[in-house]
C-alpha cells in the first residue's frame, strides 16, 4: 500500500513541475478609447453682456480746503444746476485768516507811509548838503522794501479771501447727484470726494467683458442695448472706449458703448443687456473630456493608424460641457473623447466606439 501511495505522489509532483515550466504568453496592453470624428461647422457666437447706463462725464466734487460741514443742500438723485451751492463749511477759521491778512496789510501800509516820508526828507536835504549819500540810499532802500512788503501783504489778503470763498461747494455743470460721502457735522479734508455728479448730456452703456470675447468681435461692431426688465425698450450703440488693462479683481475689461438714441424708459443707472453678433467662423465642437494639454497649451489626442499622438489646438470659447476649437483640427481627424487619461505619444490603442459629431 505504501508503494502505491509513493508512486502516486511521485506522479503528482512530476505533473506540478511540468506545469511550472510552461509560461503563458503576455497579452499586449492595448487600451480601449472612444473617439469622435471631426466635422467643422460654422460657429456663430452670440455674445450677451450685462451692464448699466452711466453718464459720459462723471465728476467727483470735493472742497478745496479742510473744515467742518455745517450745511448740505442736496441729496442723492437730485438734479442740480451750474454754480448751485451743494454744501458749506464752517467759515470761522477761514474768516480769521482773512482778518489776520487784512491787519497785516494795514500794518504794511503804515510802514510804507513812514518810509515814504523819510525818503522825501532825505531827498530834500541831500541837494543842500544837510545829509549824506549813504543815508539817502538807506531811506530809498527802506521805501522799496516797504513797497514790496505791502504787495506781499495784499497778495496774502487776496489769497485768504479766495480761500474763504472755498467754504461753499458748488456744482461746475448741471447734472444728477449719484453718490454722497459726507454728512453735516463731519470734518473733511481738502480734495476728499463729497459728491459724485453725473453731468447732463450723452450717456454710455458700460459692460465688464472678458478679453477673449472682444477678440472675436470686429472693431466697428454694432451693439444692441436693451433693458433687462423690459427688452422692448432698446437702442443701438458703438464701442467708444476699452480699458487697456485687465482688472485684477474681476479679470475683465471695461467697455463703454456710446448710445445713439436714449429711449424714454432707459435712464441713468438702468440695468441693461448688450448683444453682439459675431460673424460665423469654421470651428469644431468637442466635449470637455477630449481636452488635455501639451505642457501649458491646450491639446487633444488623435488616433492615426491605431496609434495616438498629441495635437495642440486653439480654443475659441469655453462653454458649459463643451469647448469650441478654432484651429488645430481638420475634417476627418479622430479625437479621443474617453480613455485618454493614461495615454502617451505613440501608444497603440483600440477604438471601442466612434461617436458621431
Amino acid at each position: 500500500m505504501a508503494r502505491v501511495v509513493s508512486k502516486g505522489a511521485a506522479w503528482l509532483l512530476a505533473g506540478l513541475l511540468a506545469g511550472c515550466g510552461e509560461e503563458k504568453a503576455a497579452e499586449p496592453d492595448t487600451p480601449r478609447v472612444q473617439v469622435l470624428q471631426v466635422q467643422p461647422v460654422a460657429f456663430n457666437a452670440d455674445v450677451q453682456l450685462t451692464g448699466d447706463i452711466r453718464a459720459r462725464v462723471q465728476t467727483e466734487l470735493s472742497f478745496r480746503v479742510s473744515g467742518k460741514i455745517t450745511q448740505r443742500t442736496v441729496d442723492v438723485g437730485d438734479h442740480v444746476n451750474a454754480r448751485q451751492v451743494l454744501a458749506r463749511l464752517d467759515p470761522k477759521d477761514l474768516q480769521t485768516n482773512v482778518d489776520s491778512a487784512n491787519a497785516a496789510m494795514l500794518a504794511e501800509q503804515a510802514r510804507l507811509v513812514q518810509a515814504q516820508a523819510a525818503f522825501e526828507r532825505q531827498a530834500k536835504l541831500l541837494p543842500k548838503g544837510y545829509t549824506s549819500r549813504s543815508e539817502y540810499d538807506a531811506a530809498q532802500a527802506q521805501l522799496r522794501a516797504s513797497q514790496s512788503s505791502l504787495a506781499a501783504a495784499q497778495a496774502q489778503l487776496a489769497n485768504a479771501r479766495e480761500q474763504r470763498s472755498y467754504a461753499d461747494l458748488a456744482a461746475e455743470a448741471p447734472g444728477i447727484i449719484t453718490a454722497r460721502q459726507a454728512e453735516v457735522g463731519q470734518v473733511v479734508q481738502a480734495t476728499v470726494p463729497i459728491f459724485d455728479l453725473a453731468r447732463d448730456g450723452e450717456r454710455d452703456a458700460v459692460f465688464n467683458v472678458y478679453e477673449g470675447l472682444l477678440a472675436q468681435a470686429p472693431p466697428d461692431q454694432q451693439v444692441t442695448v436693451s433693458l433687462l426688465d423690459d427688452p422692448s425698450v432698446s437702442t443701438t450703440g458703438t464701442v467708444r472706449e476699452i480699458t487697456p488693462a485687465v482688472s485684477a479683481q474681476t479679470g475683465t475689461l471695461q467697455v463703454k458703448v456710446a448710445l445713439h438714441d436714449l429711449p424714454a424708459g432707459m435712464r441713468l443707472g438702468s440695468v441693461v443687456g448688450g448683444s453682439i453678433q459675431v460673424p460665423a467662423t469654421p470651428a469644431v465642437e468637442l466635449p470637455w473630456a477630449a481636452l488635455t494639454k501639451d505642457l501649458h497649451d491646450p491639446a487633444v489626442w488623435l488616433v492615426q493608424g491605431g496609434q495616438v499622438s498629441l495635437r495642440k489646438v486653439a480654443v475659441a470659447r469655453y462653454l458649459t460641457g463643451k469647448v469650441i476649437v478654432s484651429d488645430g483640427l481638420k475634417a476627418g481627424d479622430q479625437v479621443v473623447t474617453a480613455g485618454g487619461q493614461l495615454l502617451h505619444p505613440g501608444m497603440r490603442v483600440e477604438v471601442a466606439q466612434e461617436r458621431s459629431p
